[in-house]
């Protein structure tokens, strides 16, 4: 990987940005494997796909746009190994439609260890131990 990961990619810019959290969601919701729990769980589509494009915006483009606390929501879920590794399928092949390699792996990489930081604590919750699983895949 040629650029660096705290470099915004001249490909991305906010439309981008935009495009991919809107295409994902609506590949995430249609999924037999994740889809349910998009659905049971989101009341407000518009304002949630407006929080991750701040949420995405605030960590690539460094805009300070999203303030809150991503971790707690997802505690409450139930989710496991599975659910996260198709997350990341689908956000992989999101991101890699949407901008070339180099872009698309800024992203990428950033799941990823958005990823393994939920599934850790949510091992920790359970009094167990997990490694890192997905950004040692780099």
């Amino acid at each position: 990987m040629n650029q660096l990961i705290n470099e915004v990619h001249h490909a991305i810019d906010e439309a981008s940005i935009s495009r991919l959290v809107r295409e994902f969601y609506t590949r995430a919701r249609q999924d037999d494997e994740i889809g349910e729990i998009f659905n049971s769980n989101v009341e407000d589509w518009e304002h949630h796909l407006q929080t991750i494009t701040d949420f995405w915006s605030s960590i690539i483009m460094k805009t300070g746009r999203y303030d809150g606390r991503p971790l707690p929501p997802h505690l409450r879920l139930g989710l496991q190994e599975k659910h996260f590794d198709r997350w990341l399928q689908l956000f992989e092949k999101t991101a890699l439609e949407i901008w070339p390699e180099e872009a698309a792996n800024v992203f990428i990489y950033r799941a990823k260890r958005i990823a393994d930081s939920f599934e850790m604590a949510i091992s920790t919750q359970a009094g167990e131990y997990k490694s890192p699983r997905h950004s040692r895949r780099v």
